[in-house]
């Protein structure tokens, strides 16, 4: 997001680094990474997908907040990109779920409640890594996928937020038109 300073130039205003649904994402693509190489098989074209899936998913983040700063429009894409590349990510994890058996966990599920709030709650890699190993193809999964539905949640949020700033303030030119009117005391 961008915003005109007093003196009518471009200052950043977020760090994407800090938004919740960008370090969920974070935690997907290492997920990502070590489900792929620990649980499908070598030359398995999912593997690939998944890994691009996941990256796209966070990096397209990362760009919309960059391209942000001059284009509402170009922000809103590249963030949509990413709810994409998470929509495709989750759909990997629910058909490896299907595939092998495995039960995909909703709310009558003993444990989903827990790992709902539990994920809810943190948003470091650290809170997650020290677990990869030590949980179940299923529970790694299902974990993924809460990621996945907790990272899409907050994008559609945000995304709802920059809409509502968009309405009330208008794009980057209508702002340094004003920001130029007013330096030149029209």
């Amino acid at each position: 997001m961008a915003k005109l300073n007093e003196d009518g130039f471009l200052e950043y205003e977020d760090d994407y680094t800090k938004l919740y649904f960008y370090r969920k994402a974070l935690v997907l693509y290492d997920m990502t990474f070590f489900f792929k190489d620990h649980y499908l098989q070598r030359g398995d074209r999912t593997q690939d997908q998944m890994e691009q899936a996941a990256r796209s998913g966070k990096q397209n983040i990362v760009e919309g907040m960059v391209d942000g700063m001059t284009s509402k429009e170009m922000f809103l894409k590249l963030l949509n990109t990413s709810r994409g590349s998470l929509r495709e990510l989750r759909e990997d994890y629910e058909d490896y779920l299907r595939v092998h058996g495995l039960q995909i966990w909703d709310k009558q599920h003993p444990r989903y409640t827990r790992m709902v709030q539990y994920c809810y709650h943190h948003h470091e890699l650290e809170d997650y890594r020290r677990y990869f190993e030590r949980l179940s193809e299923e529970e790694f999964c299902n974990l993924a996928l809460t990621l996945c539905h907790q990272s899409d949640r907050g994008i559609v949020k945000y995304m709802a937020k920059v809409e509502k700033e968009f309405l009330e303030s208008g794009g980057i030119r209508e702002q340094m038109s004003q920001a130029r009117r007013g330096k030149r005391g029209f």
